[in-house]
This record gives structure tokens, C-alpha cells and sequence, in this order.
């Protein structure tokens, strides 16, 4: 190989720091959204027993 072009560099050095962005975005955001479905969930299953028992 033995050639270095700055475009090369640039390609390699920019496609490792979007893979390391993509990490790291998908740490951080993982299970954000989990915890609203368990409560929404909670909440939709009191509301129903409250309307069966009044039924």
C-alpha cells in the first residue's frame, strides 16, 4: 500500500467517529421509551378494573 492521500485519512478517520456516535447514541438512548409503555400500561389496567367493576 505505502500512499496516504488526505481524502483516504479523512474517509477512515470520519466513518470510525460515526461508528463510535452510533454507540454511544445507542447507549444512552436504549431503553428510553420503556419506562412510559410500563406506566401507560399500569394506568390503562387500573382505569379497565375501575370500569368492570362499575359495570
Amino acid at each position: 500500500m505505502g500512499t496516504f492521500d488526505l481524502g483516504v485519512g479523512l474517509a477512515f478517520w470520519l466513518m470510525n467517529a460515526s461508528a463510535l456516535l452510533c454507540v454511544v447514541y445507542g447507549i444512552i438512548y436504549w431503553n428510553k421509551d420503556k419506562e412510559e409503555k410500563v406506566l401507560e400500561r399500569k394506568t390503562w389496567d387500573k382505569n379497565e378494573a375501575k370500569i368492570n367493576k362499575d359495570l
